[in-house]
């Protein structure tokens, strides 16, 4: 049986991402009217307010790596 030495769920390939992921994040949740979403406590939002940030998130970067991969 293969054993999975990471320890943690959503580590950072590239740490020096970390920032433009964060600002990413909250400009993304800024435009879905989620406001001061950085000092908000996650738990007090809904399933589906956390999900549209992470799933327009997701949505972003396809769309930046479909560009970079069409030399666009």
């Amino acid at each position: 049986m293969a054993t999975n030495n990471n320890t943690g769920r959503n580590q950072i390939v590239v740490p020096e991402a970390r920032q433009a992921l964060n600002q990413m994040k909250t400009e993304i949740a800024s435009e879905l009217g989620l406001t001061n979403y950085e000092a908000t406590d996650k738990g007090n939002l809904t399933a589906r307010q956390n999900g549209y940030v992470g799933g327009y998130m997701v949505k972003r970067l396809i769309e930046q790596a479909e560009r970079n991969m069409s030399g666009r």
